[in-house]
């Protein structure tokens, strides 16, 4: 019998109690990329045959394959299905990714699930550089509807709103926050509202929630309502921030808010604007506007401006965490972490991520200058990860939930298939602007493989080269090996191993303090540790001890706190008299190098332009020792 009980834990939005403050804190947060869709999908889906005019019927097919995208990929994958896997509580691509990798049993299999994550975190990266400049572009052209005039305006004003949504960032969410629900509320009902309106005035367009029309137009058109598909796809963008921010609300509250209120708005939206070309086709040089009134245009110009700041920023804090995951997981180097808030761990500021996007923004926003051409180069990176996130979800279903196979094919061969469609209609969207994340997740790619293989290379050599930490521990009462009072902490990432920075301190100043920490951080696959698994210490000699503490994804490390509440353990600590021992590797190539010589020099860059250590892990820059080590791989 097939068991849909052994979901874990749920997370703790679902223990939170459902408050009108909760909810609309989904919808400023969770649906503000989405939400912002119907001011280009329709009008980017439509203009595949606007050359001799749009039909009724082609409207009512569009239509009616927008209506039952959001259906099956957002309601029935997403909302009904995926979040039912969460790590802890915790929803996302790389979430997924290590729910998978803990079924696998060989090596290749785990590698090959890893590989499949990383493609989805990459092209998420490119989603978030996309998804400001489309949004912001699209909502500003509003402006076009009111006047003409306003058009050269378009990409100045983009720019500057986009510039100023970057320099911000610093600050935090926090302030903001509080207004981002409460507009993402008025812009869902005002759209809802508009569309209704339309749609009462022409009832035929009802016609579309029949699921005939989308068939009927694709068995019509054949290879061109497939190419239409990757502009329906733009309906369903954001999709992937469902299950990305189930651990800040839980399951409840993000599916409430989508079945009974962005849902319905969505559609609203999307069958007046199809009512009102099928009265007008006309209307096609913009629905979205169109279907308000002429005093309300520039007040909807507004707020569409103010909700895709929401959805800009809601894909930027996406990024912030989606990196700092990367991070914990080995994915990249270190990266500077700011906390915006004193009580929320998950609301961060990463300096060198944001600057990345905000470069990669401006670019795109001036070169493409309108969402239509944005709209080519946007679904690519949207159902990459969609595919993704599908072939690690059959994985989770299968062998953690113990789905019959009949029942994980009933499902997921059909929507896995509605993916790959999607994403093979914006692979010939290639040449169109396509690329734009095509490139940027290859790079992404090979940047995260590189630092993945070098790093696994670098530790492979500390464990060849190393002394094993029982025989030093062993030969020290021989050894004569003078004790000098204070605290030396030496970090380093192989437990089992001794440090290249105690070895080099004994070769050169022959001395070793009297009490002795070997500090090694792991980095767990999931979001957070439990206080109670956090430190772990051992006493492998007198005044020596191995502390090992361990982090989740979603924390951010702090040493130096850690090591003051080990008087829990009986080991005293005084900070004023403790000297951190870091080892600096100076990379070398070895006589037989294992990886590629450009690999090589990617690497060396990643790492030269790492966080240092004491930043990452805060540690007192007066009170480190650097040593360096030369290190061939």
């Amino acid at each position: 019998m097939t068991r849909l009980t052994t979901t874990p834990p749920a997370g703790n939005g679902d223990r939170q109690p459902l408050t009108p403050a909760l909810l609309l804190g989904v919808l400023g947060v969770v649906y503000g990329d989405i939400g912002t869709s119907p001011l280009y999908a329709m009008r980017a889906s439509l203009l595949h045959f606007a050359s001799d005019g749009v039909e009724p019927w082609e409207t009512l097919g569009i239509l009616s394959l927008i209506i039952w995208s959001l259906i099956l990929t957002v309601t029935v994958k997403y909302i009904a299905i995926v979040m039912r896997a969460d790590n802890k509580g915790e929803g996302g691509i790389l979430a997924l990714m290590t729910l998978a990798q803990r079924q696998m049993r060989g090596e290749r299999a785990r590698g090959i699930v890893v590989m499949v994550g990383i493609a989805g975190a990459c092209l998420f990266f490119a989603d978030g550089i996309i998804t400001p400049a489309i949004s912001v572009l699209s909502a500003i052209e509003g402006l076009k509807v009111i006047s003409p005039a306003f058009e050269e305006a378009v990409v100045p004003l983009s720019v500057a709103i986009l510039a100023g949504l970057f320099v911000v960032q610093f600050r935090g969410t926090a302030r903001i926050g509080a207004v981002f629900g409460p507009i993402c509320a008025l812009w869902f009902a005002t759209i809802g509202l508009l569309g209704l309106i339309e749609t009462v005035q022409n009832p035929q367009v009802l016609a579309a929630l029949s699921p005939h029309y989308a068939i009927h137009f694709a068995a019509e058109y054949h290879l061109a309502a497939f190419v239409a598909m990757g502009s329906v796809v733009l309906a369903v963008t954001g999709g992937e921030a469902l299950y990305a921010d189930m651990g800040h609300f839980g399951r409840r509250p993000i599916r409430l808010a989508w079945n009974f209120f962005v849902l319905p708005s969505l559609a609203l939206s999307y069958m007046g604007q199809g009512a009102l070309l099928l009265q007008n086709p006309d209307a096609l040089e913009n629905p979205f506007y169109l279907l308000a009134p002429d005093w309300l245009r520039l007040p909807l110009v507004f707020l569409a401006a103010a909700a895709t700041v929401i959805a800009s920023q809601s894909m930027i804090s996406g990024a912030y965490t989606i990196a700092r995951q990367c991070v914990q997981l080995g994915f990249l180097p270190r990266l500077s972490v700011k906390h915006t808030s004193e009580t929320e761990e998950g609301q961060i500021y990463m300096p060198q991520v944001n600057a990345m996007l905000l470069i990669g923004v401006l670019i795109l926003t001036v070169s493409f200058k309108n969402s239509d051409a944005l709209a080519a180069a946007y679904g690519l990176a949207v159902t990459g990860t969609f595919v993704c996130t599908s072939i690690l979800a059959i994985l989770v279903f299968r062998r953690q939930f113990h789905w019959s196979l009949p029942l994980v094919t009933a499902i997921f061969v059909p929507l896995l298939l509605l993916d790959m469609i999607f994403f093979i209609a914006n692979v010939l969207k290639i040449p169109h602007g396509g690329y734009v994340p095509l490139i940027l997740g290859s790079v992404l790619f090979v940047l995260m493989t590189t630092w993945q293989r070098g790093r696994q290379l670098l530790f492979a050599r500390f464990r060849q080269d190393s002394l094993p930490l029982k025989s030093f521990i062993a030969r020290l009462p021989q050894s004569r090996t003078i004790r000098i009072p204070g605290i030396a902490v030496f970090m380093t990432g192989q437990a089992d191993y001794v440090p290249g920075a105690l070895l080099h301190n004994l070769k050169h100043n022959k001395v070793l303090h009297e009490r002795v920490l070997f500090v090694t951080v792991l980095n767990e696959d999931e979001p957070q540790v439990a206080p109670d698994r956090r430190r772990e210490v051992s006493e492998l000699a007198p005044g020596i001890h191995r502390i090992l503490i361990r982090y989740g994804f979603q924390e951010s490390p702090n040493i130096p706190r850690e090591l003051q509440s080990l008087g829990e353990f009986g080991v005293a600590f005084e900070p004023m008299q403790a000297s951190y021992f870091l080892g600096r590797e100076q990379l070398v190539a070895a006589v037989v190098p294992k990886m590629s010589r450009w690999r090589q020099y990617i690497y060396g860059a990643m790492s030269r332009n790492a966080v240092p250590a004491t930043e990452f892990f805060r540690i007192p820059s007066d009170r480190v020792v650097e040593l360096g080590v030369r290190v061939a791989i």
